[in-house]
């Protein structure tokens, strides 16, 4: 098989990148690991910057976003159930969409398969070979068969797990990493959400978060400790301490169901420099995590795919300027997501050794935000996304 751009990996970046070509008349081919069944049941994050939007308004697969989607013009954050109420709409003029990645997801796909794209799940043991080279291959087994793929680029969208980041050399790639002493328990639950927009709180006890799928269905979520065993949390327990950290306003609204999905998921920040190497370029978690508290990872994907569709477009017009500056342009934006979900991990969470001091300034800073119109402002300009350009 031969193809301009190989695409590794089935989720939202790879998919929307692969759109992204479409759009462009550049030839793709996307090679998956997993079944589609299981690509499309993983529940992720749902906050989609208006960038984020935008893109896939681009790419003509937003008729189901603009349907369900839940427009949010602020969000409210809980110093010990205290509230203040974040107006990004009047802060910075723009929104985000409350849209499950798992339904952007399944939406991506569906469009592929219409559009024609070639998408090949239960790609196994796939492999990279000769990514410096002019004519990089991707090999892979499929029902039984050895697989051959020839591309002038590839694009490693497979997650932190995957092959493509594993396929730069140690001397080459360099790693920057925090690993978060906690994790957060999430629930989905089909239950009204208890506020209309998402709350974030601050408590003594811990983080927690009130957000939701839709207007029928919940996600909540509370900081555990990392030696936390999810057998350990009984529904009846976590909703208990959920409405502890949320105070006694926003509980009061909290409408408990039993758990459709529960599930604890560690923290971490992570950065991989450089994103590209030879040919093989990185994308979305190949190359960076955040942790959630921004909402950020999807939207770091997206904002990667289309630095990198822009500029293999370039290079197939004959400019080979926008895949030369990809990394540096897309680690530019990386850094400040990074620095935005570390900053407000921090100020929201209770740390193993998080002393009455500690505590003392982040209500102090939560206060700070709370009385000033600036700080809300560059709290809000960050969540809603900064500029793709």
């Amino acid at each position: 098989m031969r193809t301009q751009v190989a695409i590794i990996g089935a989720g939202p970046a790879g998919l929307l990148l692969a759109h992204l070509l479409y759009k462009a008349g550049v030839e793709c081919v996307i090679l998956e690991r997993r079944d589609r069944a299981y690509v499309e049941s993983r529940i992720r994050a749902g906050i989609l910057e208006q960038v984020t939007v935008d893109l896939l308004r681009q790419v003509g697969v937003h008729d189901r976003m603009d349907r369900e989607g839940l427009p949010h013009g602020g969000f409210a954050l809980s110093a010990d159930g205290e509230l203040t109420r974040i107006d990004m709409a009047a802060l910075t003029s723009k929104s985000v969409m409350v849209y499950g990645q798992t339904e952007v997801t399944r939406d991506l796909i569906d469009a592929a398969i219409a559009r024609g794209i070639p998408l090949l799940f239960e790609a196994e043991d796939v492999a990279l070979h000769d990514v410096t080279s002019a004519r990089p291959v991707v090999t892979w087994r499929q029902d039984g068969e050895e697989k051959r793929l020839e591309a002038d680029f590839i694009a490693g969208c497979d997650g932190f797990h995957g092959v493509a980041r594993a396929s730069i050399p140690a001397d080459v790639l360099r790693t920057f990493e925090r690993v978060y002493p906690f994790g957060w328990l999430g629930v989905l639950a089909d239950v009204p959400p208890c506020d209309h927009e998402l709350i974030y709180a601050s408590h003594e006890r811990g983080f927690a978060l009130a957000s939701m799928r839709s207007n029928t269905r919940s996600r909540y979520y509370v900081q555990v400790a990392n030696s936390e065993k999810l057998g350990d949390w009984s529904d009846e327990r976590f909703w208990d301490e959920l409405c502890v950290r949320l105070g006694p306003d926003a509980a009061s609204r909290v409408t408990r169901g039993p758990s459709i999905e529960k599930s604890i998921a560690p923290l971490r920040s992570f950065v991989a420099e450089p994103m590209r190497h030879g040919n093989l370029f990185l994308a979305g978690d190949a190359a960076h995590i955040v942790p959630p508290t921004g909402a950020k990872g999807l939207n770091l994907a997206a904002t990667d795919v289309a630095y990198l569709a822009e500029g293999l477009a370039g290079f197939y017009r004959g400019d080979s300027s926008g895949i030369d500056a990809y990394s540096a342009r897309a680690l530019a934006r990386v850094w400040k997501a990074e620095r935005f979900s570390w900053w407000f991990t921090s100020l929201m969470h209770r740390f193993p050794d998080t002393d009455a001091f500690g505590r003392r300034m982040q209500m102090a800073e939560l206060g700070y935000l709370r009385g000033s119109p600036a700080a809300q402002r560059v709290l809000a300009e960050n969540y809603v996304g900064l500029p793709l350009h």
